[in-house]
């Protein structure tokens, strides 16, 4: 994978690299603000951006969603020392694939970004929860829409509820569905699409929140 490092400090960044490069992934720039990020992601188009939150002349979130705006294609993974759940919860919603603490082991962090390439949200367990748990909650000052994917195939809802229920690997999902795993991504992103999200983090704290895969009454 083609992967760009945007992080304000530069032994940061050197560690980083070299533990990429030592694993045998492809660094190909490094960036010390969220404007320089963006200028390289629009050049050099990497695979992914591992980004800071925290960087000067421009933060990471406003990189993130300038970059998911605008490359959808590229993965911005979110990589922090900031234990704060907010920052947790607007990096999803800015578009991040994935929300990364800096303290990560290196073996489970090239898993989590192998993760990512294959369409999966890179979010350790514990971070999964507090996503979905957050998104799961209907905002009080918000009343719940009534049809919110009216639009939808039965299939594409039955997609929406294996998600609900846990069901999150592109592998999964067709084994439980009978379909290729090729067919499941043609699924995903006409969901994507119809429900105007970015990336499946999102698709997953959607079908939570609107009540796909729980239990229906007889």
């Amino acid at each position: 994978m083609r992967i760009l490092i945007a992080d304000d400090h530069a032994l940061f960044r050197d560690g980083l690299r070299s533990l990429l490069e030592a694993r045998g992934q492809e660094v190909v720039g490094e960036a010390n603000t969220g404007r320089t990020a963006v200028a390289l992601a629009r050049d050099l188009h990497p695979d992914i951006v591992l980004m800071d939150l925290d960087m000067p002349d421009m933060g990471g979130l406003e990189a993130t969603r300038l970059i998911s705006a605008e490359m959808p294609d590229i993965n911005v993974v979110v990589v922090t020392a900031s234990e704060e759940e907010a920052d947790l919860f607007e990096a999803i919603k800015s578009g991040a694939h994935g929300y990364l603490h800096k303290n990560l082991e290196a073996d489970r962090l090239i898993a989590l970004l192998n993760w990512v390439m294959a369409g999966e949200p890179a979010l350790t367990p514990g971070l999964a929860r507090k996503v979905l748990g957050a998104f799961a909650a209907p905002p009080a000052h918000a009343p719940k829409p009534e049809t919110p994917d009216e639009s939808l195939t039965p299939r594409e809802s039955e997609v929406l509820d294996l998600l609900a229920q846990g069901v999150t690997s592109t592998r999964d999902l067709a084994d439980r569905l009978f379909i290729s795993e090729n067919t499941v991504k043609y699924h995903l992103k006409q969901i994507l699409q119809k429900l105007h999200l970015q990336n499946r983090a999102q698709v997953v704290a959607y079908a939570i929140k609107h009540g796909h895969g729980a239990p229906t009454s007889d």
